[in-house]
Order: structure tokens, then sequence, then C-alpha cells
């Protein structure tokens, strides 16, 4: 937890300022804590954490770095353009689980891309308190959409001048959030009435607590919980014990809602009341903050006292908190918590501190300290207390949140570890340890979306590895009793290539660990040569742990996790990483059975699909089937032409779902269509026809299609559709058109459904474009601005007569979706044209299948 990052000295300066002005601006304009903005990285489909105001980086590092096609909402917000609104935990959950997940607090965010012209360079990103729904941060997103779209603006000339000065590659700039209070050091009095319980509060007290002073002028129970809400009761008793003459003596101290403390002074007239009863008493509240009245009120507290601030750093330290903790306060000054105090930087104190940072109510936790602190730990005396002066002092702490200060106090604890507690204290392990916010329920999330193996390893890859501290990763499917490598990262070119395809019966830790079932664990690799003497090493150092995948009893491989560092692995190290190779055994089993579904589904389309069009001299057509690539799924797209009489039937048609039941279904109504049209049936017919046949199938599944028969002559087409998109055409004069096409219901739901035709003329020259959704659909996006978007394209494209042939023109269109690796959905494209006049019939050319991605 360092004030500012090793990439603070890197920085563009100008580009560092705008994003430090604009991540303070807007805690301040969207009653936040925290905010900082996301920009893109020079590497592909990384946003990087350029800026951080109000939090340590460190403790959030796993949130550095996020790929643009992650289920985050900062992903979500850069990539579709459009602002994400969670505004609270339970909304945060519903939507992005994974997220949640490792963020497990109640706060409420706010995500807006940051775009400057047609560009988008970030999102700017503010947390701030919970809030019941969106409407009730209605007035904050306006203000930090706006602080968005100025700071696009400001980076749009920056760009201009070097587009390399608005990408960000360094680690982040921690600063601390703008004082949104009052400076401290200020005073205010007040007199209380105990015969009518009322309260008169002068001005500066009003000013002090941030409430008019008319509503502080009633009882006194009022005025204690605005004053010090954490101490409402010492508060109290402190009035009528003064009232009673018996004032308590000085300093007397309370607790603000934020954790800060306030020096409460309580005084009577002095003379004795005209009759006996309580006397008038009179306060003087004093805010001391940091300076030296501060700490000389803190210094006399009986518990340990550290006020940090949100980055992490002590700014206090009182000589009781040295005792307990083992450090003299000078030692504590200027460094960040973990630093200061190593053995608060396990596992659980970092999640206690991601908590008091990110929530509003107090943390208490127990800690215990490693074989003591020496002198210091125990009473003011040296001696040890209770139960634990055995063998190790255990504290009460307790962190109180505040918008600029955190005030953490220690107390000892007459209590002894237990089991859960094993992680809070102990020893410091030599490299880091399961951080909690790597949950198992974030890795099981993680995985649920990934469906190849290559998926899983991936996730793995990203999401465990990192929590451990490791590396390397290696992992290995079984087949055929023989180990192959389906994912491998960080180990030395060709190290690994030895070890392909070893049998069972090989002396491999790999091997064992997953014929014994038992994970293995090398805490440096001497150890692990001691095991397996002759082993091949790829580093003189580091350790290593060897996990089976065993799924449902079934052994699906092994997982290989390599460090750089000797290390030892803790007893919860080693359960928790066991129980995670059962989720990514699973996962993998899954991804398994998935390819083979897909590799059979597969195989049918491509033989489904036609392999050469239906050829005509006075007509030319092409097509393009791109399958989708996220999921690795298949679709029901299909195109076609059609021998129709003495004409051309041209068809496009697109069913419902992935997966073999969705290519079969589409084989069957292809199959059903071309029928239709060698018997040179309307249009109407052919589609009523179809939809007859689906229904009766009763696959579960509708579809949509498109059904033109084309008169090669005249270039009259007769058209009808069944809830399929509606062409395009390009005229020969460059005028491109949707196609008003009226239609009818999808097949497969209504047996009296009717298709209306229409006539569409074809004239020489021409272009006409059949397409499936999934060339002009996105997600966030409304599907009339993709039609929008390749009506344009084909526009803007030279017809084939003037530029270059159909098929290069269908290439083009595709162009985009081909760059695209993680499509959703199918692409289908299907483009016809009458050759102008002047030029000569074009050879039929054979229908491209499956498009490589």
């Amino acid at each position: 937890m360092t004030g500012s990052a090793p990439g603070a000295d890197r920085a563009p300066e100008g580009l560092a300022g705008l994003l430090i002005d604009a991540s303070t601006e807007a805690v301040r304009t969207a009653d936040g804590h925290v905010a900082g903005v996301y920009l893109r990285s020079g590497g592909a489909g990384l946003l990087r954490l350029a800026v951080l105001a109000g939090l340590p980086g460190p403790l959030f590092k796993p949130w550095w770095r996020l790929h643009v096609d992650r289920p985050f909402p900062v992903a979500d917000a850069y990539r579709l353009g459009t602002e994400v609104v969670l505004p609270n935990a339970t909304e945060a959950m519903r939507r992005y689980p994974q997220f949640a997940a490792g963020l497990p607090f109640p706060f409420g965010s706010l995500y807006v891309p940051v775009v400057g012209g047609d560009r988008t360079f970030g999102v700017l990103t503010v947390l701030r308190p919970s809030a019941a729904d969106a409407t009730e941060i209605g007035t904050a997103r306006e203000r930090v959409a706006d602080l968005a779209g100025r700071l696009g603006a400001r980076l749009l000339r920056l760009a201009r001048a070097d587009p390399a000065a608005v990408t960000w590659d360094d680690e982040p700039l921690c600063v601390p959030p703008p004082v949104t209070r009052a400076a401290a050091g200020r005073s205010g009095g007040f007199g209380w009435d105990p015969v009518t319980d009322t309260v008169t509060a002068d001005a500066r007290l009003a000013a002090l607590l941030g409430t008019p002073a008319a509503r502080l002028s009633g009882p006194v129970a009022a005025l204690a919980d605005a004053v010090a809400p954490g101490d409402t009761a010492r508060m109290l008793a402190a009035l009528r014990d003064t009232a009673a003459g018996r004032p308590p003596p000085l300093p007397l101290y309370v607790r603000a809602g934020d954790g800060t403390l306030r020096l409460l002074e309580l005084r009577t007239t002095g003379t004795a009341p005209p009759a006996p009863g309580p006397r008038p008493v009179f306060g003087l509240i004093v805010e001391p903050g940091t300076g030296a009245a501060g700490d000389a009120a803190a210094d006399l507290l009986p518990e340990g006292v550290l006020c940090l601030d949100r980055l992490g750093l002590v700014r206090y330290a009182n000589p009781r908190a040295g005792e307990l903790l083992g450090r003299a306060p000078a030692e504590l000054l200027g460094r960040p918590l973990w630093e200061a105090v190593p053995w608060l930087g396990g596992p659980a104190g970092e999640d206690h501190m991601r908590a008091a940072l990110l929530s509003p109510d107090p943390i208490r936790f127990h800690a215990g300290l490693p074989g003591g602190s020496g002198a210091h730990a125990g009473a003011p005396d040296g001696s040890r207390e209770g139960p634990a002066a055995a063998d190790e002092l255990w504290l009460d702490v307790a962190i109180h949140p505040g918008p600029t200060v955190l005030t953490c106090t220690f107390r000892p604890a007459h209590r002894l570890p237990e089991p859960s507690d094993e992680e809070a204290g102990g020893d410091v392990p030599e490299a880091p340890s399961v951080a909690p916010l790597y949950r198992p329920i974030a890795l099981a999330i993680a995985l649920s979306e990934a469906v190849t193996a290559r998926q899983v390893s991936a996730v793995v890859m990203r999401e465990l590895l990192p929590a451990f501290g490791g590396r390397r990763l290696a992992i290995y499917l079984l087949q055929d009793r023989r180990l192959y490598l389906a994912w491998e990262n960080g180990f030395p070119a060709g190290f690994l290539d030895p070890f392909e395809g070893v049998g069972l019966d090989a002396e491999l830790p790999g091997v064992r660990t997953l014929t014994t079932g038992r994970p293995l664990f090398f805490d440096s690799m001497e150890r692990l040569t001691a095991a397996y003497p002759g082993i091949a090493l790829d580093a003189e150092r580091g350790s290593r742990a060897f996990l089976p995948l065993i799924a449902s009893g079934r052994p699906v491989g092994s997982c290989i996790l390599g460090f750089d560092l000797p290390r030892r692995f803790s007893t919860q190290e080693r359960a928790a990483l066991t129980a995670l190779a059962g989720l990514i055994a699973h996962a993998l089993e899954k991804a398994q059975r998935y390819e083979s579904e897909a590799a059979l589904a597969r195989g049918l389309q491509h033989a489904l699909l036609p392999r050469r069009l239906s050829a005509h001299p006075r007509v030319e057509t092409t097509g393009r089937y791109l399958p989708g690539t996220q999921g690795m799924e298949i679709g029901g797209d299909w195109y076609d032409v059609v021998e129709s009489g003495d004409g051309l039937a041209l068809v496009i048609g697109d069913v419902q779902g992935h997966g073999v039941q969705a290519a079969a279904t589409m084989g069957q109504l292809r199959t059903a269509v071309r029928a239709f049209a060698l018997g040179d049936r309307p249009p109407d017919e052919v589609l009523a026809g179809t939809n007859h046949l689906l229904i009766d199938l009763d696959p579960g599944l509708f579809a949509s299609c498109c059904y033109l028969r084309l008169d090669p002559a005249s270039g009259v087409a007769r058209a009808a559709r069944a809830g399929h998109l509606p062409p395009l055409l390009r005229r020969p004069d460059g005028r491109t058109e949707v196609v008003d096409l009226p239609g009818g219901v999808v097949l497969g739901v209504d047996p009296r459904a009717r298709y209306p035709v229409t006539e569409v003329r074809l004239d020489p020259g021409a272009v006409l474009a059949l397409y499936t959704d999934g060339l002009v659909e996105r997600p966030g996006a409304d599907i009339d601005d993709g039609i929008e978007g390749l009506r344009a394209a084909l526009a803007e494209a030279r017809p084939p007569a003037a530029g270059p042939p159909l098929p290069a023109l269908a290439d083009l269109l595709t162009e985009t979706a081909r760059r695209t690796t993680d499509r959703p959905d199918d692409i289908a494209l299907l483009l016809a044209s009458r050759p102008g006049a002047g030029s000569g019939p074009r050879p039929s050319r054979p229908a491209t299948g499956p498009h490589p991605p």
C-alpha cells in the first residue's frame, strides 16, 4: 500500500493530471468514497487501471487488469459503450456474480465509458454508498456522465497529438480522496437543562456537526447521537454525572460516526441550584484532528489506536498501540499498515481491510501476534495476560471506517485461537498466500462460463494462479491411458515436450498424483529431485504443486502449478488447492463432452450446407457461413440456391438454438425447402408447407426463413419471409435500401400462419443481400442499428460490375465479423447479382462453407 505506484514516475504528466483530477472530482460529484479511471492498454483487448483515488492499490491488485470480454461491469461499459449502474450489492450479484463474489461488500457503483469523438478511451468508475435502486443515484449518474464526457474530449486532444499518449501499461497511480469534510481543530458549545431535558446549541457546534442548530435543540439523547453515535451511552452517563455534581475527569473522549475522536469537556455553573435536583450542564466539544491536540488526546487512551489514511498509510499511532504491536510508534508512521505490521498482512487481515474500505460499518476481528511481540506485547509493564500468555497474545481489532481516515483500535483478547483463525496468525509464508478475495465461488462462476478445455485452462491461468502467486501452469488430459498437454504457460520453450503422451506407468509426479488421487506438494526443487531422482528441471529454485483432476470418480488429467521461489504450502493452501482441482476437473469433463457434441454438430452442419450453389447464366450468387466462436457452439443458420422451374430460389434461414439438434433440424428444413422449390411452388406455399412440417416434427425449436423465387430473364423476384430479417438491395446507381417485405410469424409456431408475397425487382448491376441476425446483432445494441451499418457498408462498396467480383464483396461485408474472436452466434450471408449490360455471364462458383474465423 503505497501513496503512489511505481508507474507514477513514468506516467505522462499531462495525462496523469487529467486522470487524477477526474477521479477526485468524481468522488465529490457522486458523493462517493472511491473513484478510478481504466484506460486501454497497449495489449489487445486489455484495460488497465490508471488512477485509483481513495483505495490502496496493492490491496486491489487483481482488478488492475481486465480483459474487455470478461463479465465485469467495467468491461461491459467499455465494450458496449453504455453506462452500467449497480445501486447495491444485490443488483451487483444479480448482474455480475463473478465480480460480486470477489468484492462481497455493501456498496453501489457507477461505470461510465470515457468517449471522445468516435473513440472510447476507457471507463470512469465510482464506488459509493448503497442505494435502494438506480433512481436514487440518478443525479450522481448524470454528473459522472458529464465529467466522463469532458475527460473524453480532453483525451481526444491528447490522442490527436500522440495516439500512444492515451494508453496505460504501468501500475496505477494511487491518490488520496478529496477532503469532503470540514477542517479539524474546531469546537462548539451547548447547554443542557436536565430538568426539562432541553438542549441549546451554538452555531459553531451546528457547523461542526453539519446539522441545523434548531435540530439540536431538543432532548439530550438526540445531541448525544449526533455528537457520538458510537459512544451515545457513555456520553449520556457523563452528562448525568456532571448534572449530579460529579463531572468526569478530563480528558473525556467520545467517538464520532467515522471513528475519529472528539474531546468532551463538561461543567456546571458552579453555584447551587435554587432547589435540590440536577444542575444545568454546559459542554464544549472539540474536534482536535490529527495534530498535536489530537495526538495528546489519543495518547492517554488505554487501548491501542492507529489512524490510517485511505491509502493504508499509518498517520498516527499512540504509545499503547506500540506496546501491543511490538513496534515503536515512530516505526509505524508513514508506512503501509501491512508492511509496518507484517503479521496483519495475512489473507484474513487483507479481507478485513477491504471490508473496512468498502463498507460503512465498523469491522471487528481477532488477530494473534506470532510468538508474542517481546516485552512490548501484553500489559503496559510487559507482563502477558490471560491464557494467551503461554504462547501468543490475541488482540481484539476494530477498524472504524471514515471518508478520509480509518481508525484502528487494539485491545488484548482473552481467548485461544480456533482452527478458523489459523490464517490470521502463525508463520508468514515465504510466498503470497491465498487471498480471501479469491474464493472458490469466484472460480466456480468463471468456470461455468468456460466451454472448451482451452477456455477452462485460460480461466485457471487468469483466476487461480495469481491468487496463489504462481507463474507456471500445465494441464494434462487423459486419453487412452496417456497424458497429453492441453495448456501450458510460463515454462521454457520445449521443456514439456518429453512429457507429451506419457503412459500411466511412468514414474513422474504428474502421473502419480492422478493414479493415486493424492496431490503432491514440493516446497523446493531439491525436494522434488529427492523424491524423483533424474527428473528434468526447468529452474534451479522454486516449488511445485501437482494436483489430480478427478471428476465423479473418473480420472480426467493432472494440473501442475509452478512457483519461482521456494515456499511452504500451508494446510489451508493444500486444502484449497485440492478442492479447486475438483472444480477444474468437473469443468474439463464438461468441456470434453461439449467438444465431442460440437464436433458431431459441426460435421453434421458441414454435410448439410450446400457444397455448390445452383448456377444460372444470367445470375451470380455466392454465400458465406461463419460459425460462432463464443463457446464453440454450432447453430442452425443455412442458405441455399435451388433451381425452381426456369428460375432460381434464393433461401436463407436460422433455426433457434445451438448444438446437434439445431443442426439436424436445419438439415430437415433445408431438405423440405429444396423439395418445395424443385416443384416450383409459390413462395407462400413453400413457407406454409415448411411450417407444417416443422410443427409435425415437433423438435421444440422454431426457425426464421426468407424465400425468393427469381426470374433471371426479367429480374422480378417474388418473395416471402417468416420472421426473418428483411433483405437489402443495392441498385445499380448505388442507392441501397432495406426491402419492405411484409412477413408472417416464424416457422414452427402457428399452423394457420400465412406468408404474404411481395415482388422485388433485381435490375442488371444490382446486388441483393440475404443475411442472418449474427451479422447485424450486437449485445446491448439495437438490431436496427446493425442493419443500418450493413446497409451502409453495402452502399459504400463498389458493385461487382465495376469493382471486385461478388465473392470479394461477400468477404468485405463479413470482414469485421471474421476478425471478431468472440462471435456469440453463427453468421450466414447470401448475395445475388444480375450482371450489368455488356458483361458476360460469370461462371458458377462453389459455395463457401464454414469460413475460417
